[in-house]
């Protein structure tokens, strides 16, 4: 039968205060005549009769106890610190920035270094899920097919020689906002296959001119020879100017481009189009030209080394297909620099500039630059992203 309203105010209380009186036992065979006297079900009947009753005293809670509450406040901070990796990549984060953090905010207690040092990816990420932000959706294509330069550039179609680094892809990206029309600034990316070391420079209108001149300094700057050049079939590439410069010297640089429609052939700076420009400038309109130097030099002096030398990536090892799935597996997150220490990658000099370059560094002093520049690029409608003192 079914409890009327009047029986169930004046028996229920009843009911869950012998419910609670009694052990294990008691409280199964008390379900069974429960539920067969007013045909509940078992699970209801569990929760009406376990309803506005105290919490069990002595007790623990179940699952696993939560210890690493307590470094939350330090591993958000370092997360935000490092544009919010995900869990993987922020493990090796915490190992190399912690020096730096102590360093700015004084020594943290053996216990939390401790816990900070053991805590796994998964465990990040279920530390942070609260904190996690949302990103916005996918950017709009600005590549104008380029046809001048197809028969004379050729089409990649097998994998460079992956041992060494020097084969570089690059990509543009528009800060157009929500349309195309008018002039306004690009972004372009260069990122080495082998190492992961990634330039970008900023260019008004992706003319050639400016692509080219983006080029040759973005070739100065890296710690290795320029062996290979791949890019999409946007005219910005594919023109007389950068094709002289690269494919016409005494040594001359083997400019390839890939498939049309095909974004997969150029998978590796593809993936640098989000923690590069988009992470750094989101999808606002930047349409002042005068800009174009300053973001330039946020590239080349902040972001660059940030991302280059404090914040790994991950990089693919294997894939096979087991049925209708595909199976990826992964090396260890490493950054570039630690992939160019590699034994017989890199000359004596070249480490040693390295080297004393990266002694120079600081991520937390980088990161606060990096805030500070961008205060004048940004549009003033953008949410400020400084972040507070995290000191515990």
């Amino acid at each position: 039968m079914n409890m009327s309203n009047e029986l169930k105010n004046e028996w229920l209380p009843k009911f869950q205060r012998r419910y609670a009186q009694r052990n294990r036992e008691g409280k199964s065979r008390m379900l069974d005549e429960f539920c067969e006297d007013y045909g509940y079900e078992r699970k209801y009947a569990i929760k009406i009769l376990s309803d506005h009753l105290p919490a069990p005293t002595g007790r623990k809670p179940p699952g696993p106890e939560r210890q690493f509450t307590v470094i939350e406040p330090v591993v958000r901070h370092l997360w935000l610190s490092a544009e919010q990796p995900c869990g993987k990549r922020l493990q090796p984060v915490l190992h190399q920035w912690l020096p730096f953090y102590e360093r700015r905010y004084g020594r943290l207690p053996w216990a939390r270094r401790r816990l900070i040092r053991q805590i796994s990816p998964a465990s990040l990420d279920r530390l942070l899920a609260p904190a996690r932000a949302e990103y916005p959706g996918r950017g709009r294509c600005g590549t104008k097919p380029g046809s001048l330069l197809k028969t004379e550039i050729p089409i990649r179609t097998s994998n460079w020689d992956l041992t060494q680094p020097g084969y570089l892809e690059a990509d543009t990206v528009a800060h157009c906002g929500g349309t195309l029309a008018g002039e306004f600034i690009w972004s372009i990316t260069f990122t080495d296959i082998f190492s992961g070391w990634t330039e970008g420079r900023a260019v008004w209108n992706k003319g050639a001119a400016g692509v080219v001149s983006a080029t040759t300094d973005m070739e100065k700057g890296l710690p290795f020879a320029l062996l290979g050049f791949d890019c999409d079939n946007g005219s910005e590439f594919l023109n007389h100017h950068l094709w002289g410069d690269l494919a016409q010297r005494q040594l001359p640089v083997a400019f390839t481009r890939s498939r049309p429609y095909k974004k997969n052939d150029n998978a590796y700076v593809e993936q640098k189009n989000w923690t590069w420009p988009r992470q750094l400038l989101g999808y606002s309109r930047l349409e002042d030209a005068t800009q174009v130097s300053v973001i330039s030099a946020i590239y080349k002096e902040v972001w660059g080394p940030l991302q280059n030398f404090f914040l790994p990536c991950l990089k693919l090892k294997a894939k096979w297909r087991e049925g209708s799935r595909w199976h990826k597996s992964y090396h260890p997150p490493r950054t570039a620099y630690e992939r160019l220490r590699d034994p017989g990658i890199s000359s004596r000099k070249t480490l040693r500039q390295l080297r004393d370059l990266y002694e120079s560094l600081d991520p937390l002093a980088l990161k606060d630059d990096l805030e500070k520049r961008l205060r004048g690029v940004l549009r003033p409608q953008t949410k400020e992203r400084l972040l507070g003192n995290p000191k515990l």
